[in-house]
């Protein structure tokens, strides 16, 4: 008995920690998983569906509509009896049925322009969906990278630390003997609890990035991230030419947002249309087929069953046709086509705002790219130097012609060194991907 509980007291330990366990996610596998359970991509997939059913709602405005009706009453009271011209009490009893259907001939092209109208909003509904993709492609990609990082952020800290801590027994060991004066010891005590509050922070900030990643991704099996990326040295930081003009040409025809706005256009130039429509005159053609009981209709003085009367004798047969011409309804007409021609002429400034928007985006993402491209160069020297100038410096404290403050400061250059080279690293690699983003071109096979 003890030993089963004290497996269960086992099990209930070590579970979180199993459910907590790490899970190794390239960015390929990032998106795709993020694609899959984006709520936002769910809602424009159902919008999407909802623009198929107008559409076909559209189209099934040109049939003739059919409706059938049945009815049936009973009527007690003083009536006139035809036989006896005379007024009796009696009870009655009736039904009615019959199929009427009705088609528009000409309401002013409403129906077409009605169609139209929700074939542009499909085809702008789906070209928004594919953009929204692409921005939880890029939102995803962003977190991926904030983790890969701030994972390398990390190790580098974690490799300071180690050093200064080495420092410090070496100093310690030195302070002992009196080779070295007190304040070095206090000095490189500082250095390490500063590199150890660095780390901290740089955990934290790793922890967050990942908590991040995950919310993007919206999976609950998933609990904790580690990145599949290649070595630093294994990265492509050969800068590519870039002409300005090209890259917002190509923008502007790519951009899904800007052929959506498009059909934005189209869809109120349709609404107009239907607006205007209403100062014409509506044509429809109509027919309907009927038949009724009474159980006081007779024949010669006899009684008609009721398949004599519902499918013989009591039958009326209607076709006709129906001309409403508008005279006045209150300026309503008026209105709406106005209401529709500042719909229709703001979806055009949008349009404009839209390809200036692109345009700045592209002109933004270019000069980032060639910034970066100055960056990758400086901080490679500036590494180069502040591991040299070290280097040089604990040569020159071991042999006792430098202090240690001189020696933690280049260290520390040297660290800043180190992190501002794998940022601008990464800044490199991800501003390739924003560059793809702002042209409208990224792929879901996303690799770095």
């Amino acid at each position: 008995m003890k030993q089963i509980l004290l497996l269960a007291l086992c099990f209930l330990i070590t579970a979180p920690l199993l459910q907590a366990q790490e899970r190794t996610i390239t960015l390929e596998e990032a998106v795709q998983i993020a694609l899959q359970n984006n709520f936002q991509l769910k809602q424009a997939e159902n919008n999407l569906g909802l623009a198929d059913t107008r559409v076909r709602s559209a189209q099934a405005d040109f049939l003739p509509n059919l409706n059938a009706s049945f009815s049936g009453n009973r009527q007690v009271g003083r009536q006139f009896v035809q036989e006896d011209l005379t007024f009796e009490d009696r009870t009655t009893f009736g039904l009615n049925g019959g199929v009427n259907t009705s088609v528009t001939v000409f309401d002013g092209f409403t129906n077409i322009s009605n169609l139209r109208r929700a074939q542009a909003e499909k085809v702008s509904d789906e070209l928004q969906l594919e953009r929204l993709r692409e921005n939880v492609m890029f939102n995803t990609a962003s977190r991926y990278l904030q983790v890969v990082l701030n994972e390398e952020l990390l190790r580098i800290s974690e490799t300071t630390l180690e050093a200064s801590m080495s420092q410090l027994e070496q100093v310690r060991a030195q302070v002992e003997v009196g080779a070295r004066p007190m304040v070095d010891l206090f000095n490189q005590e500082s250095a390490v609890a500063n590199d150890e509050l660095t780390l901290i922070q740089r955990e934290n900030a790793l922890e967050v990035s990942k908590a991040q990643l995950i919310r993007i991704m919206q999976d609950e099996s998933i609990t904790d991230v580690a990145t599949s990326m290649p070595a630093v040295e294994d990265l492509s930081l050969t800068p590519v030419n870039l002409n300005l003009q090209d890259l917002i040409n190509a923008a502007l025809e790519m951009r899904r947002d800007l052929r959506s706005q498009e059909f934005d256009i189209e869809s109120n130039r349709q609404t107009y249309r239907i607006a205007r429509a209403q100062y014409l005159p509506t044509i429809s053609a109509s027919a309907s087929i009927g038949a009724r009981y009474s159980d006081q209709f007779t024949l010669l003085g006899e009684s008609v069953s009721f398949t004599d009367q519902f499918f013989d004798q009591n039958i009326t047969r209607t076709i006709g046709f129906n001309i409403q011409i508008p005279i006045f309804n209150r300026w309503n007409t008026r209105t709406n086509v106005e209401n529709a021609y500042v719909q229709l002429r703001n979806s055009e400034l949008q349009l404009d705002n839209v390809r200036f928007q692109i345009s700045e985006e592209v002109r933004q993402a270019y000069s980032d790219y060639q910034s970066i491209v100055k960056e990758l160069e400086s901080t490679e020297k500036s590494l180069r130097a502040a591991e040299r100038a070290y280097e040089t410096e604990q040569q020159r404290y071991e042999v006792g012609s430098s202090t240690l403050i001189e020696l933690n400061l280049a260290n520390a250059n040297f660290v800043q060194a180190q992190s501002n080279r794998i940022q601008a690293i990464y800044n490199f690699v991800f501003q390739e991907q924003l560059l793809d983003f702002f042209l409208g071109q990224l792929d879901t096979e996303m690799q770095f």
